[in-house]
């Protein structure tokens, strides 16, 4: 039986969701998936059934609500937003088809992986093709600036990935070095996602930069709870494989934490686990790598950790009036935290 580790002393009393964002982009979102499903179309057949099959997949489509929350929290009036959320949908697709090959993961929001249903090549070439789809619309759209801003997030998203394969199965990895990777991976996409929101409403410097803030902090919060996720009970309730990281030898906040907090024999344990990746195929190496990051307390304090960044976030919607745009984006900082309990 694994061991479930307990952050009950964590929880916020608030039960947070995603209601109220999705009430407020609710329209809105129709028709980003509208535009989703027409530009996925290719001639190609294997195109549209391969992306469909990911995009389907349940995703809660966060990044483009936040895109389309943070122009309704500047007065944005036109149709710009709309295209670029389908824009920042494409570009995280398409990490998710290419992390997928790079993970061998097998499955998908509870789903067979596309890589695990078509194989390798073709899901890094549609994941490819989603780029290209997402670049297509940065310059329909006409703006330099958006061009710049989402352009840039890609390939820092890219550097992300890149670091995190430099650092995995490295337990001397700092913390600081592991904040770099998920700022790439992660937060960079989540801080454009926001940010434009501002740009397309031709909003002053000051909220631009308080929506690309907002964004980023927001996005390192998310994954630090992603990271705690993954030695937690709760995620096999979210459809995902408990152990995924640790399998793989990633070197995240809650091994780094354990790691420096163990004595030597622990310390050997996770050179063995993650370095050489020598695991028991009973499972019992992820049991004990549980029950080490309760011992050391390493998921409650990245929990902490999330929360820090959270109370960023949430500081950065300061600048702007009380409204129902501010209140749905505030209430996503709780419910990215508390995906954790």
């Amino acid at each position: 039986m694994a061991i479930v580790v307990n952050l009950e002393n964590e929880r916020s009393k608030k039960g947070a969701s995603l209601d109220a964002l999705m009430a407020l982009v609710s329209d809105d979102l129709a028709l980003v998936n509208t535009s989703i499903v027409e530009r996925m179309h290719s001639p190609v057949e294997l195109i549209p059934q391969l992306a469909g099959h990911i995009i389907a997949a349940g995703g809660k489509r966060l990044r483009p609500m936040l895109t389309l929350a943070s122009a309704k929290l500047c007065g944005h009036r036109e149709q710009r937003h709309i295209h670029l959320a389908a824009c920042v949908e494409f570009i995280h697709t398409a990490t998710l088809l290419h992390d997928d090959v790079v993970d061998d993961s097998s499955l998908r929001r509870g789903l067979a992986s596309a890589n695990a249903v078509w194989g390798n090549k073709p899901s890094v070439l549609v994941g490819d093709f989603l780029f290209s789809r997402s670049f297509e619309l940065m310059v329909e759209d006409g703006s330099l600036q958006v061009l710049a801003i989402l352009s840039h997030a890609a390939s820092v998203l890219s550097e992300g990935e890149v670091l995190q394969l430099v650092t995995a199965n490295d337990t001397s990895t700092s913390e600081d070095a592991y904040l770099e990777v998920i700022r790439a991976k992660t937060a960079a996409l989540f801080a454009a996602a926001c940010q434009i929101g501002a740009v397309v409403s031709d909003r002053p410097k000051v909220e631009e930069e308080a929506l690309e803030s907002y964004g980023l902090n927001l996005g390192i919060a998310f994954q630090l709870i992603d990271d705690v996720l993954d030695y937690s009970a709760k995620q096999e309730k979210l459809g995902k494989a408990l152990g995924d990281d640790f399998r793989e030898g990633k070197i995240t906040l809650p091994v780094i934490l354990a790691f420096r907090r163990g004595d030597d024999a622990e310390r050997q344990f996770w050179r063995r686990t993650l370095e050489d990746l020598e695991q028991a195929e009973d499972g019992s190496d992820l049991r004990e790598a549980q029950r080490l990051m309760e011992k050391h307390q390493s998921l409650a304090d990245t929990v902490k950790r999330a929360r820090h960044y959270g109370a960023i976030a949430r500081d950065a919607l300061g600048i702007f009036p009380d409204s129902p745009a501010k209140s749905a984006l505030t209430d996503i900082i709780d419910f990215c935290i508390e995906r954790a309990f």
